[in-house]
């Protein structure tokens, strides 16, 4: 029989083969998913791995749905690596997106191109003030991130729905719940004529080598890792731990609202229920697959917008459910929980007998 044997250190073979076996594994569900609903296993799997890399306008819709799941998941990056567990990023992204579409408002047909800016300083502004009540919460009465970040993510979501149902309501919108459609100029920049890739995928891999200057080459990311690792020895070497709190969700929050301001002024173009689109859930597994790693995270991010845009595929060319994406997701979670054992464990074959 098979046997769990605890390593004597742990595996860094498996520690980057692991995300490797838990797709092959998720595939291999996912095959028998398919099979059970009574769908053609190969054209299901075509979907999710082929149709969002056949052609140059299909690469550029992954793009846009792959940058801001990096975005957020860098800013997740360090704050896991900090060892504060930031599970709100949704609701940081969601006010990033009010905090932009509301500067977006203001612009008229006189407005000039300085405004896009703004827009986007206000998004990532929205998203450290939302993250910042979190922290406040934290420091001053030692309340659950994890509690507190989430239940913020609903308190985010009403009053996006307040605004868009209330006091921003177009009304010349035919009484639907949304903002008037953003002038052109709040618009993000566009890399290329013909697809809808922004200059938001430039700024995310510029934070993903600031992410790797800032964690692995700077003394203030080498305290935010001792921190998270060792928080006595931190205490000893003299980093706070306060402003460890601070600068993990300060910059995590920053890093949503900064992807809701590149969503809302680049491809949605104004506010609606829609919104909240599930990136800040996503992103935490793009940020586990990733390895917490920058470069890592880029290529857990284009493989997680492959899920989004195979779940669409999916949904519309065979009559899947929606929520065939997030069973995706899920599978590829759980089947690296599952893998990650390895890391620390080795399978031995053991005899009855012995």
């Amino acid at each position: 029989m098979l046997k769990l044997e605890l390593r004597p250190q742990d595996s860094s073979f498996w520690r980057y083969a692991s995300p490797v076996l838990a797709l092959l594994v998720t595939v291999a569900l996912g095959i028998g998913l398919f099979v059970l609903l009574g769908k053609d296993p190969v054209r299901g799997l075509q979907m999710f791995f082929w149709e969002p890399l056949k052609s140059a306008y299909a690469l550029g819709e992954l793009m846009v749905k792959a940058t801001p799941l990096l975005v957020i998941a860098l800013g997740l990056a360090v704050c896991y690596r900090s060892n504060v567990w930031n599970i709100g990023a949704e609701g940081q992204f969601v006010m990033g997106a009010v905090a932009a579409g509301g500067v977006a408002m203001l612009a008229d047909k006189e407005t000039g191109r300085w405004i896009v800016l703004l827009v986007v300083l206000a998004g990532v502004a929205g998203g450290m003030f939302w993250a910042s009540i979190t922290a406040w919460l934290k420091d001053k009465f030692h309340a659950n991130e994890i509690l507190v970040s989430l239940m913020l993510v609903y308190v985010a979501d009403m009053v996006l729905g307040y605004l868009v149902y209330g006091p921003w309501k177009d009304p010349a919108g035919y009484n639907f719940p949304q903002t008037k459609t953003f002038e052109a100029v709040t618009q993000i920049p566009r890399l290329m004529s013909g697809s809808r890739v922004s200059v938001g995928l430039i700024l995310a891999l510029l934070g993903v080598v600031a992410v790797w200057l800032f964690l692995f080459r700077t003394r203030a990311g080498f305290a935010q890792q001792v921190g998270g690792l060792a928080p006595a020895a931190a205490r000893y070497a003299g980093f706070s731990s306060r402003k460890a709190l601070w600068t993990a969700l300060l910059v995590s929050g920053g890093a949503a609202g900064l992807a809701g301001a590149l969503e809302v002024a680049g491809p949605l173009g104004q506010l609606t229920p829609y919104v909240p689109a599930g990136y800040g859930f996503a992103a935490i597994i793009v940020a586990y697959v990733g390895r917490l790693h920058p470069v890592g995270m880029v290529f857990s991010a284009v493989l997680m917008s492959m899920f989004y845009i195979g779940g669409e595929l999916a949904q519309s060319r065979m009559g899947l459910p929606k929520s065939i994406t997030g069973v995706f997701q899920g599978l590829l979670l759980f089947c690296l929980l599952a893998c990650d054992t390895l890391v620390a464990y080795r399978l031995r074959w053991q005899s009855r007998r012995g």
